[in-house]
Parts: structure tokens; sequence; C-alpha cells
């Protein structure tokens, strides 16, 4: 495929490296900062040969990056993280230029295999009034937001499975943690590409899920996967979509 990405950051660099391992070519980088960068804002001239659009860009810029991308009638997959309270008016974007779109707050293959271990535990562990359950996760000192997206969904995957739990609590508590609160932390420091802890803990025993990335590759390797199963198709999907497919063996 000939793709175009949008924002040329850490992520944007592991992705274009897949990319290009997977027979791709990297046609066009839209960054208003990036030395690499073939143009800095998006237009029908800089998008011209991209069949589709991978956008790692930032938080600020996001839905004005979909509005642009989707009048120009290109596929797109989103990894940026942070603008979920704006999916319904990306919902409609997508509606009205009948593109193809995927997004997730996290399209490592890896974290969206752990998500369906985490709704399998919590459900097997509901029944279970001795146990508690928590999460934390821990990033780099560049991420922008807090908590991860990936935190969020998983907070919302205990949330729906574990039937105790009602509202997630991210900041810190000065206070008892009430029973029907799930509390998941953050932490930010270092160079830690992404780690997400799931405990079940009793006062016999605790049982502990982590999914530690390793590097970037995973995310970028999800992201290459996503804009080969966007292609051709139109519609708003989410990364559940994609790995249903994927899991099934549907994707080449």
């Amino acid at each position: 495929m000939r793709l175009g990405l949008i924002g040329f950051g850490a992520m944007g660099k592991e992705v274009a490296r897949i990319a290009k391992e997977r027979g791709h070519e990297i046609v066009a980088i839209v960054d208003p900062k990036a030395a690499e960068a073939t143009a800095k804002v998006i237009d029908a001239k800089a998008l011209e040969k991209a069949e589709a659009c991978i956008d790692f860009s930032s938080l600020n810029g996001v839905m004005e990056n979909i509005e642009k991308t989707a009048a120009l009638k290109k596929n797109m997959v989103v990894g940026t993280t942070g603008w979920y309270e704006h999916v319904g008016e990306a919902r409609k974007i997508v509606g009205k230029r009948g593109i193809g779109f995927v997004y997730a707050s996290n399209f490592s293959v890896g974290v969206n295999a752990f998500y369906r271990i985490v709704a399998e535990a919590a459900k097997a562990m509901n029944g279970l009034k001795e146990y508690d359950v928590f999460g934390y996760e821990l990033h780099h000192n560049r991420k922008q937001d807090s908590p991860s997206g990936t935190a969020k969904s998983l907070a919302k995957i205990i949330v729906n499975n574990f039937s105790r739990k009602k509202k997630v609590i991210y900041e810190k508590l000065d206070r008892k943690i009430e029973a029907d609160e799930l509390h998941f932390a953050s932490i930010r420091g270092g160079s830690v590409p992404g780690t997400h802890v799931i405990g079940f803990d009793s006062a016999a025993d605790s049982i502990e899920l982590k999914h530690e990335a390793r590097s970037r590759a995973g995310f970028a390797l999800g992201a290459v996967l996503a804009a080969e199963w966007i292609k051709g198709k139109k519609g708003f999907f989410e990364v559940n979509d994609f790995m249903n497919d994927l899991l099934e063996g549907k994707h080449v």
C-alpha cells in the first residue's frame, strides 16, 4: 500500500519502519516540525498519493486531522489517544465522507488479546466475594495523557464484567475507597514503553495479570495491520472489529 503518516514523532517513525518491512511505501509524512516531513499540514497535495493514512499525532490536532483526511476520501487509522469524547463527531464525519476508519486506544495485538484475557478473568472472579480488584499503569515521562487510553479501556472492561465495581477512580485517594469503586493508578517516569497490571487480591492470595510492552514495535505493527485491514472498507470501526477478523485468521 501507499501510506501517509500524520505525525512523525517516535511512534510515527516506528510505524514507518514496520510499514517498509512489510513492503509498503511511505508516500507522505505530515508533521509541522519533523525534518523528514513532506508537508506541514494536511491538504490535497500532501496526501495525493496516499491510499490510507495512519495518525499518531497530538491530542490537540486529531479531530482536525480526521476532518481534513476524511474530506480527501482517504481511509484512516487513528492511534492518537485521549480524544474519545469526540467519537460521536468522528463517526458523523466518517459517515458523511464515506471512508473507512478504525481507531484504538492501543493497536498492539498483544494488548488487545490482553483485553480479552482480563474480561474473562473478571467474569471468573466476579462471584468470589473475597477478592477485590485494582489496576495500575506505567509509561514514559513524555506521554501526554494520564491515565492512558489503554488503562481506561481496561477499567471499562472490569466495570462491565465485575459487578461489585460501579465507577472508576483515577486520581489519588485521600480517604478510604468505597466498595463499588475501582482504583486505577498511573505512574509517569523514565522510558517505560507501557506496562498495565490488573490485580485480584484476597486475604489468602493474590492474582496479577500483566502486559508489558518491550518497545513501540507492537503498537506500530498493529497500526500497520489495521491499515491493511481497512483497505477497501467503508465505515466506522473499533479495534475489536479488526481483532475479531485477525483472531479468526481472516487477515492476510
